[in-house]
């Protein structure tokens, strides 16, 4: 039985629009992931299903030129393991309620059980890590977010790798069409070495949300410039009138993506690939975090210094905040009319121009057999399963991310069921032209967000962004410096 933080949501207003005819397949990579502005329009091809791996603190992984050979045949049954059970840990998310909310079917199809628990973001990569560590964790199955925990689980050698799993005719379904999956994505899940361990799930591209109601009230336009949404924000904010002009994380590590986002506005990271050297007390990355105290310490709710993304969600659906940062796959509740109070009313746009570019911090996930498993061939089926044509359209259609699955963006099922207005999946597809990734592909990941993270929180507070900054690059480069030399 699924246990679940959010129920999934079946009464969405759902807006049908004919896509198909202006789709086609996905290409193999992101065509302007370096570029430095957004396209004039936005494309009418769908999106590339994953980014490229980031450089990362060992080899990075060359994208594979070639899929595994596709299972055929080989005596391959649904039922083999009939009888079995299975424990699943997912990360409370719109994937969570695709994979819950259509758990019976799976359970139908092999007749295996599954014990889904579904724990929230912080609390399950903590759990992850500690069980791993353990030597005995409890799950058999799991969900990794690539951009945190990918370099760190691959050097523990802590989950399956696939490989010869896919190989295998006799374990894996001739329907699982493995070319589907984009040649980006299979890169984003294989570790240095080659294996591949985990599935490719999604693809979270950063955009920002705006309250139309407030803008035609304030005669405001969208913002298209990191100026203009100060401006924006500025003349929204009325706190003693319960409006709020802007809504970011606050709470230390979850706030980093914001700061790292709002830096791919100078075309900049914070990490030199080439070297491996810090670029976090750059005058970019200063301006950067200026601008994230400004817009949290004047423009946001109190207490955002303790705002994780669930807390600015809440307070956008609420009505109370006009202008809301965070992943694309945030979008379901809003047009839950049984949740929120702005259905109809949210504007879906990319993240507005820097000085010098515009990008779309990008994050992914996917979804794994722990290597201490003793039911390795039950947890494949379910991978088979969670990440199969079905799911991904299904993931589509309720506005939870990006699907790895090419064909997820031509399904007549994901269109006809959208669930979310056009101008988000139109927003989806801009985003991935100018994607880039928001973390630094690095096995310190974690203390990398928790040391700039407090920096940040304390900048809220009214800390100056260039020392503050100075201080956590300077506790956080002998943690990078020991992982590069193991």
């Amino acid at each position: 039985m699924a246990t679940h933080e959010t129920a999934p949501s079946t009464k969405s207003r759902r807006r049908l629009f004919a896509q198909a005819a202006a789709l086609v397949g996905m290409t193999g990579g992101l065509a302007a992931c370096g570029g430095e502005t957004a396209p004039a329009a936005a494309p009418t091809t769908a999106p590339a299903a994953a980014p490229t791996a980031a450089a990362a603190a060992t080899k990075p992984a060359a994208a594979p030129t070639t899929a595994p050979a596709a299972a055929a045949g080989g005596g391959f049954d649904w039922k083999k393991y009939k009888g079995e059970s299975l424990s699943v840990l997912l990360v409370t998310s719109p994937r969570a309620d695709v994979l819950t909310k259509n758990q019976k079917e799976f359970e139908e199809l092999t007749g295996i059980k599954v014990e889904a628990d579904v724990v929230p973001e912080q609390q399950q990569r903590q759990k992850t890590v500690i069980e791993f560590t353990s030597g005995n964790p409890s799950f058999d199955i799991t969900q990794i977010s690539l951009h945190v925990q990918k370099s760190l689980v691959g050097k523990g050698k802590w989950m399956l790798d696939l490989n010869p799993l896919l190989k295998d005719a006799s374990m894996t379904t001739p329907d699982l069409a493995f070319d589907d999956f984009g040649k980006p994505s299979v890169s984003y899940s294989t570790q240095s070495d080659g294996r591949m361990d985990t599935m490719p799930n999604n693809l979270d591209f950063w955009i920002l949300y705006y309250n139309k109601e407030i803008f035609e009230k304030k005669g405001l336009k969208p913002p298209q410039t990191h100026d203009e949404l100060v401006a924006a924000a500025k003349a929204i904010h009325d706190p003693k009138g319960g409006m709020y002009g802007f809504a970011a994380r606050g709470l230390k590590n979850a706030n980093v993506p914001v700061w790292t986002g709002l830096l791919h506005g100078w075309g900049a990271d914070t990490l030199d690939p080439k070297d491996m050297s810090l670029k976090t007390t750059t005058d970019e990355a200063i301006a950067a975090a200026t601008l994230y105290k400004e817009l949290l310490s004047k423009y946001s709710p109190e207490g955002v210094a303790g705002f994780n993304w669930n807390e600015c969600q809440t307070a956008f659906m609420q009505g109370t905040v006009g202008l809301w940062y965070d992943g694309i796959g945030f979008a379901t509740p809003l047009e839950d009319a049984t949740k929120s109070k702005v259905v109809g009313k949210v504007g879906y746009i990319l993240t507005p121009k820097g000085p010098k570019a515009q990008h779309a911090a990008m994050f992914g996930d996917g979804i794994g057999i722990t290597n201490a498993s003793k039911k390795k061939g039950p947890a494949w089926l379910y991978l088979q399963w969670a990440t199969n044509k079905a799911n991904q359209a299904r993931l589509l259609s309720s506005g939870g991310g990006s699907p790895a699955r090419q064909s997820a963006y031509t399904s007549p099922d994901a269109t006809k069921n959208l669930t979310v207005p056009k101008e988000w999946f139109d927003t989806l597809v801009a985003s991935t032209k100018v994607g880039r990734p928001g973390l630094p592909e690095i096995i310190p990941v974690t203390e990398f967000r928790d040391i700039f993270g407090v920096a940040l929180t304390n900048m809220i507070s009214g800390a100056d962004p260039k020392a503050e900054l100075t201080k956590a690059t300077e506790e956080f480069k002998p943690v990078l410096e020991k992982s590069i030399k193991g």
